[in-house]
C-alpha cells in the first residue's frame, strides 16, 4: 500500500532527498510538498549570479513544474504550513489546506537574523535569503542610488558585489576588524578587503550599527560613533538561524535547530528534519555539502535501502564573486601545538597558509590562487603525513616528487577518491569513469550524469581539466557563445574590451569592436547599455531606448506576449486609496488575473502591450 509522505519546504535539501528517494523507492510514497515560496525548487547558491545579472532565474531552477508532474508529486506553491497535529498526523497550510501523512519531513530552512536597532522595519530595509529578496533589491537598484550592506561575511559580500554590478554605490559595514573572520585569518581578510575595494565597493570595518534612519523610508545608517552613511537601500546579511517555530509548536525537541539523530529522525519517529533547520550532533549547517549528505541519509531511511548515517565533516568555504578566488577549510586558529607554512606574494595578491598538527593538515586558507584546494582537502580528510613533502607542500601538488608545473599535472596526480565537487560529494574517479563509460564530451554532460559542477560551480575548472585529461586531443571546450549575431565576441570579452580600451558610447563600441550591423539589435544594445552604465557611471548617459523591453515599459513580458505589472509597495505597506486605484485599473483594462506575490506585493497579469502606458 502506498504511504503518504508530506514534505514541508522545497529547498535544495528536500529536492535532493526526493531525487535519491525516487531512485531507491519510486513507487513507495504518494508525495505532497508545501512550499512557502510561490515557485518551484531552485539553486539558492546561485542567487548571487542572478542578483549580479550573470544568470536569469530560469537558469537556476532545479526542478521545473514538469518534473513534479512526471513523478506524480503534488506541489502546493505559496503555502506555508501553520500547524502540525502529531496525534492526527496532519499538517495545515495558511490557505486552509489540510493533508494527512504517514511520514513527515520538515525542511523549513532558516530565517535571516535582523539586527534589533531602531529603523529596522523601515521600507527599503531588506534581508538576502530568497528570490523575493533578490527581486526587491533589483527593483531598488533601478535608481542606481546608494546601498549599504550590513555584514561582511560570505553572503554580505556576494550581495554587495551584485548590487555594485547593478550600478549602485555600495558600502559594506562589518563590525569585526577583518572581513569573513570566521573563515579567514587576518592576513587573508586584509587581502579580501583590498580586492573588494578594488571593485569600487567601500568597506568599513569595526562599524557598529546604532540605527537605521529615515522618514517614511530608509535614508541612511547611523553608526555608534555618530557617522551616518546615506542609503536608499539597506541589506542585512548578518547571519541566519534555523527556522524551528513550527517544530517547537508541535512539541518536537528543539535546541538551536530541530534536534535529529544521525539518521535525521526527530523525537517523533514519524517525523524527520533536514537542511538548515536541523541540528545533528550539536551542529547546524548552512553550506550545501552537508545538507546534501543529510538528504542522502534521509532518503535511505525513508526507502529502507541502506543503513546510512550522517557524519560531521569540515566543508570548504568559497566566495562566489567573479574575479576573487578564495578557499578556506578546517581549523586555522593559532595554537602552541600547531605549525604553519605560509606563502605570501602581496604584489600578485596571493596568500597561502597551511596549518599543521603532528605533520598533518588541519586547516588551509588560500587567496588568489586556489587550484590546490581539492588536494589540500584530500590530504586533510585522509590525515596524510606530509613529512616527505613538507619543503614543497605550499607550492601545491604539481610540485611534488619533482613533477612539472603542467596545469594538468595537479589534477592528474589526484587519487580517484579525491573529492572534486564538495557540494555534491563527487570524486575524481566517478567523473572520469562516467566520461569513459558513457562517452561524455562536455561540461553539461558531466553535470547531467554526475552532478559535479551543478551547484555552486566553483569546481567547474577542475571538471574541465578532468575532461581534457581523460579525452586528450578529442576534447573541445564549448566555444564562446557570441553576444548575438551582430558580433563574434562573447559577453565577457565585450565587457573586458569596453573597460580596457576606454569605450564610453554604444557607437564607439560597435565601431572599435567591428560590429557586423550598424545599429545592433534587441539583444546586444541592452547589454551594451548596461555594461557602459556599470563601467562608466559618471560619464555615460543611460540610453533609455537601449534598455530591455521590461525596463522600458516598467513591466515584465510573459510567454504569451502579455505583460505583468507589480506596483511599488515599500515593505508591503499600502492604503485603501492605493488598493482602490489598483482595483479600478483592473476593471478598466479588463486585466484577467491579480495575485499577491510572496514578497507582499500585488501582481497584475495579462496586460496588453497597448494598455501599458495607461496602466
Amino acid at each position: 500500500m502506498t504511504e503518504k509522505l508530506v514534505i514541508i519546504g522545497n529547498g535544495m535539501a528536500p529536492g535532493r532527498m526526493l531525487e535519491h528517494l525516487l531512485e531507491a523507492a519510486p513507487e513507495r510514497y504518494a508525495v505532497t510538498i508545501f512550499n512557502a515560496e510561490p515557485r518551484v525548487n531552485y539553486d539558492r547558491i546561485m542567487l548571487s549570479p542572478v542578483l549580479s545579472g550573470e544568470k536569469a532565474f530560469e537558469e537556476i531552477v532545479i526542478h521545473g513544474d514538469g518534473w513534479y508532474i512526471e513523478h506524480g508529486i503534488t506541489l502546493y506553491k505559496g503555502h506555508r504550513i501553520v500547524a502540525i497535529d502529531r496525534e492526527a498526523k496532519t499538517v495545515t497550510s495558511d490557505h486552509g489546506v489540510a493533508q494527512s501523512y504517514d511520514r513527515l519531513v520538515i525542511a523549513t530552512g532558516s530565517v535571516p537574523f535582523i539586527i534589533p536597532v531602531p529603523g529596522k522595519d523601515l521600507p527599503g530595509v531588506l534581508t538576502y535569503r530568497d528570490l523575493d529578496d533578490v527581486n526587491a533589491m533589483l527593483l531598488a537598484a533601478q535608481s542606481r542610488a546608494k546601498a549599504v550592506v550590513i555584514g561582511g561575511g560570505l553572503l554580505g559580500l556576494e550581495a554587495a558585489a551584485g548590487l555594485k554590478e547593478r550600478g549602485m554605490d555600495v558600502t559594506v559595514l562589518h563590525v569585526m576588524p577583518t572581513l569573513m573572520e570566521r573563515q579567514l585569518d587576518p592576513a587573508a581578510g586584509y587581502l579580501l578587503q583590498k580586492a573588494v575595494e578594488a571593485r569600487g565597493i567601500k568597506v568599513m570595518t569595526k562599524a557598529n550599527t546604532k540605527a537605521i534612519v529615515g522618514n517614511g523610508k530608509v535614508e541612511g545608517v547611523e553608526l555608534m560613533d555618530g557617522t551616518v552613511i546615506p542609503a536608499t537601500l539597506v541589506v542585512m546579511a548578518v547571519g541566519i538561524r534555523p527556522s524551528t517555530a513550527l517544530a517547537k509548536d508541535a512539541g518536537l525537541e528543539v535546541n538551536r535547530g530541530i534536534v535529529v539523530d544521525d539518521r535525521m529522525r526527530t523525537s517523533d519517529p514519524a517525523i524527520m528534519a533536514l537542511g538548515e533547520c536541523a541540528e545533528v550532533g550539536g551542529h547546524v549547517y548552512g553550506l550545501v555539502a552537508p545538507l546534501y549528505e543529510m538528504a542522502r541519509v534521509a532518503a535511505a531511511g525513508l526507502s529502507d535501502s541502506e543503513d546510512k548515517r550522517f557524519v560531521h565533516s569540515d566543508t570548504p568555504t568559497k566566495l562566489k564573486v567573479t574575479g576573487i578566488d578564495l578557499y578556506s577549510l578546517g581549523d586555522f586558529a593559532d595554537g602552541e601545538d600547531r605549525e604553519e607554512i605560509i606563502l605570501r606574494d602581496a604584489s600578485a595578491g596571493i596568500y597561502k597558509r597551511v596549518v599543521l598538527q603532528d605533520n598533518r593538515i588541519i586547516g588551509t586558507v588560500l587567496f588568489g590562487e586556489t587550484a590546490d584546494g581539492a588536494w589540500f582537502n584530500d590530504l586533510k580528510k585522509k590525515a596524510t603525513d606530509i613529512s616527505e613533502m613538507r619543503d614543497t607542500l605550499i607550492f601545491g601538488q604539481a610540485f611534488q616528487g619533482g613533477a612539472s608545473s603542467d596545469p594538468l599535472a595537479a589534477v592528474a596526480a589526484l587519487a580517484d577518491d579525491a573529492e572534486i565537487c564538495g557540494c555534491n560529494g563527487v570524486c575524481k574517479g566517478k567523473i572520469t569513469g562516467a566520461i569513459t563509460a558513457k562517452g561524455l564530451t562536455g561540461l553539461d554532460d558531466v553535470r547531467a550524469h554526475t552532478k559535479a559542477s551543478a551547484s555552486c560551480g566553483s569546481c567547474t575548472g577542475l571538471v574541465e581539466q578532468l575532461l581534457k585529461l581523460t579525452l586528450g586531443e578529442t576534447y573541445n571546450p564549448a566555444a564562446v557563445q557570441p553576444m548575438c549575431g551582430c558580433t563574434s565576441l562573447g559577453h565577457d570579452d565585450v565587457r573586458r574590451l569596453i573597460k580596457a580600451t576606454g569605450l564610453k558610447t554604444i557607437p564607439a563600441v560597435m565601431q572599435e569592436l567591428e560590429w557586423k550591423t550598424s545599429c545592433g539589435c534587441a539583444k546586444c544594445r541592452p547589454a551594451l547599455n548596461y555594461y557602459l552604465v556599470c563601467d562608466w557611471p559618471d560619464q555615460y548617459a543611460d540610453d533609455y531606448q537601449s534598455r530591455f523591453i521590461n525596463e522600458r515599459v516598467h513591466a515584465n513580458i510573459q510567454k504569451d506576449g502579455t505583460y505583468s505589472v507589480v506596483p511599488r509597495m515599500w515593505g508591503g505597506v499600502t492604503s485603501a486609496g492605493e488598493l482602490r486605484a489598483i482595483a479600478d485599473v483592473v476593471d478598466k483594462f479588463e486585466i484577467p488575473m491579480v495575485k499577491v506575490t510572496g514578497g507582499q506585493r500585488i501582481d497584475m497579469l495579462g496586460i496588453r502591450k497597448e494598455d501599458l502606458p495607461a496602466v
